[in-house]
């Protein structure tokens, strides 16, 4: 089975540092973090870069659309992937790549990240996660890739998860960990496949979900989430 972390950083550390940043990646780190959790999408001429939004208004404050800027004219703060795993590569980082692909470049930007992780993940680091809410982007990783471990991400836990983690070869489900009940819990971890939750920063909830069976919380607080369950 899957090995991870009992927590990891959601876009870094997002409480403490702007998410998806080599700030917030250096935070989550000096906060605990052995690994963190990232969104891959492309730009205009298609360089992987870490961004959750399909726009850069709301991290940037410029009302553009990441599909349609190059990364010449990103800002500086917007790193690219290859910056990215330079940058876990220093600080001996772990990944969960979601591969958050913007509209219509499903396949394109999973076979991109895979290529770059490939020509770039330092051996000296364990073997990134990757995850998406995208079957498209799971199944061409899984073509092009094989050897990365996948989880589908589900915003909720329904009767066909099973089938659908199936189609797309994950061995691990990433879920919300506010909808996740005990009984789908213990079904997925009985079922053989790591169990992730996002986003939890409240500890006691940590605690709870821990003991319904999770195996990792994904978290804006590291250091609030590791004190609370060690």
């Amino acid at each position: 089975m899957l090995q991870l972390p009992k927590v990891i950083g959601h876009r870094g550390a997002a409480a403490y540092a702007p998410e998806n940043t080599l700030a917030s990646f250096r935070e989550a780190r000096r906060r605990g973090a052995t690994w963190v959790e990232i969104d891959v999408k492309l730009t205009a001429d298609a360089v992987p870069i870490v961004m959750h939004d399909p726009s850069l208004k709301r991290t940037m404050a410029i009302d553009r659309l990441v599909a349609e800027t190059l990364r010449a004219d990103l800002p500086k703060d917007v790193p690219s992937f290859e910056d990215a795993i330079a940058c876990f590569a220093e600080l001996g980082l772990g990944c969960n790549v979601e591969i958050k692909p913007c509209e219509g470049r499903e396949v394109e930007t999973a076979r991109v990240t895979v290529e770059t992780l490939r020509r770039c993940w330092p051996a000296s680091l364990p073997q990134p996660l990757l995850s998406s809410f995208k079957p498209a982007s799971l199944a061409a990783a899984r073509a092009v890739a094989p050897e990365f471990a996948r989880a589908i991400l589900l915003g909720e836990i329904a009767e066909d998860w099973r089938s659908r983690t199936e189609e797309v070869g994950a061995v691990g489900v990433n879920t919300n960990g506010a909808k996740l009940t005990a009984p789908r819990a213990v079904e997925i971890r009985k079922a053989g496949y790591a169990l992730s939750v996002y986003t939890i920063n409240d500890g006691d909830v940590a605690r709870a979900l821990i003991g319904m069976g999770v195996d990792c919380i994904i978290t804006d607080a590291p250091d609030v989430i590791l004190a609370a369950i060690n």
